[in-house]
């Protein structure tokens, strides 16, 4: 069996990495900073792609792919993107290698291969997709333009955390392109609420929506929306953004169209995009010192149904007995697993699911049988009972939903514990070196948003929607303050 798992309490960076190497999620690869994402852990991000899949055309947008190159001249067009991004950049200026004359099996840099243009590994894909889309904007009849791709990134980050932040990671990057600035802001603020309700329905997350400050805004937008949510550790995750671009895109790569009235005008762009660090929110938000903890909505195995027996013909019996509640359960659109697997012993199947976070564990043994029962285990709870087997389809369907409300309620109830309005900057130290999210008055000036990251650590992790306007003082600088916004610590 396993050995225990580092607790949250003690060291939650460890008790992270633990739960995602030994709940068979992802590895840091070979390459420096990249992870390999394995079979359980892409099927969890499998059905988080299909979920917000279905929500991105169900809004009307459709899926295309663009270059994994963007050439360099075409990232410095808008100037604010491309300082933003600079520093990440990974930079392919050679096309060829060749063998080394010098040492036999070595290949180096064929020198005669060197690109006329250095092109950019994507760090994101504003440039490559606005410079196409001045080939497929003309008129107001080709708009709106509501793209959505599902792709890879790169980011050369120094510090890394599988899942959290990578070199490279999985995302989708939704580009629109709208004839009206309304129109633009309107879908700025759509695609944000379609992330909201993915991380609450399926994820079981709550999350704060709110406008991002100047400062931390995505480089070349005119605003960046997101949402946020307040890990075990009392950091916040930025779990999602969506940006308003107005015409900055559009003017950088001359992207124009005939208006009704007939007159040549610029588009209004918008950018949105959430990745597999979503996958690392997953796990912080709701696992436990026993392993993962799974949303019955995002779970590969909703179900797994472990026999107990000694003998052959009991495992004949128990799986006749058992066959046809499969059969309903997946009827139902359940995915169930039924373990016959003999190399292990029921015990340890036990702790393995446990730690691998499948929402309800089934146990059934001879004696079941003869009582007509079977034993049901809550992974969200870690309770179990003993039901009667007739009607038990119909009983799990009901405990996946209550399992997920649960799961969604206990972390919305760990928010607001761990949310804390804040009026003195004494009282600010002191609770930022607590965790949770701070409501505390910002006077709205950059000079005071860095001065209280510089001595704290904490940064203003969105202007919150929801937080009705009010007369106050800044925490730090005294100043007038109209709104309280959220600080946190953050990863």
């Amino acid at each position: 069996m396993s050995k225990i798992l580092p607790k949250r309490s003690e060291n939650y960076s460890e008790w992270y990495n633990e739960i995602v190497k030994r709940a068979d999620l992802a590895e840091n690869s070979a390459v420096r900073g990249c992870m390999v994402i394995k079979p359980y852990g892409y099927a969890i991000w499998e059905k988080m792609q299909r979920a917000l899949d279905d929500m991105f055309k169900e809004t009307g947008h459709q899926n295309a792919y663009f270059p994994l190159f963007v050439p360099k001249s075409f990232l410095e067009k808008e100037e604010g993107h491309a300082a933003g991004f600079a520093k990440e950049c990974a930079v392919v200026t050679h096309y060829r290698l060749k063998a080394d004359p010098n040492e036999k099996g070595k290949l180096i840099v064929d020198e005669n291969s060197k690109l006329e243009e250095e092109l950019i590994v994507r760090p994101t894909s504003e440039a490559v997709i606005w410079n196409t889309y001045k080939t497929w904007v003309q008129s107001w009849r080709d708009l709106p333009l509501l793209i959505n791709q599902w792709a890879n990134v790169v980011r050369w980050e120094m510090r890394t955390r599988v899942f959290l932040r990578t070199a490279e990671f999985l995302w989708q990057e939704g580009h629109t392109a709208h004839a009206t600035e309304e129109e633009a802001r309107s879908e700025t603020r759509q695609m944000l609420d379609v992330y909201a309700t993915f991380a609450e329905n399926f994820m079981a997350m709550p999350v704060i929506k709110g406008a991002k400050t100047e400062t931390e805004r995505f480089a070349g937008a005119v605003d960046t929306l997101c949402i946020e949510a307040l890990m075990q550790d009392g950091k916040a995750l930025q779990s999602g953004t969506s940006h308003f671009l107005g015409q900055n895109f559009a003017k950088a790569f001359d992207v124009q169209f005939v208006n009704k009235e007939n007159t040549l005008e610029y588009v209004w762009g918008t950018s949105w995009g959430v990745s597999t660090r979503l996958m690392g929110a997953l796990v912080m938000a709701h696992s436990d010192d026993n392993g993962l903890v799974l949303p019955p909505r995002l779970a590969p195995i909703q179900v797994v149904i472990v026999p107990i027996y000694r003998v052959e013909e009991d495992l004949q019996k128990i799986s006749e007995r058992i066959e046809p509640v499969i059969k309903e359960l997946k009827a139902g659109g359940i995915s169930v697993k039924y373990d016959t697997d003999d190399k292990y012993k029921p015990g340890y199947k036990f702790a393995e699911y446990e730690l691998r976070g499948v929402p309800v564990r089934l146990g059934i043994g001879m004696r079941d049988l003869e009582n007509g029962t079977i034993e049901v285990a809550r992974r969200d709870q870690l309770s179990k009972e003993s039901r009667p087997i007739e009607g038990i389809a119909n009983y799990i369907k009901d405990l996946l939903g209550e399992i997920q409300q649960n799961i969604y309620q206990k972390a919305l109830k760990f928010r607001e514990q761990n949310t804390f309005r804040v009026d003195t900057w004494e009282e600010f130290q002191a609770q930022i070196e607590k965790g949770g999210f701070i409501l505390a008055h910002w006077d709205g000036t950059v000079e005071t948003e860095e001065a209280i990251k510089a001595e704290t650590k904490a940064t203003i992790r969105c202007i919150p929607f929801d937080e009705a306007e009010e007369d106050g003082m800044d925490v730090y600088s005294g100043n007038p303050s109209k709104q309280r916004v959220v600080f946190a610590r953050a990863y």
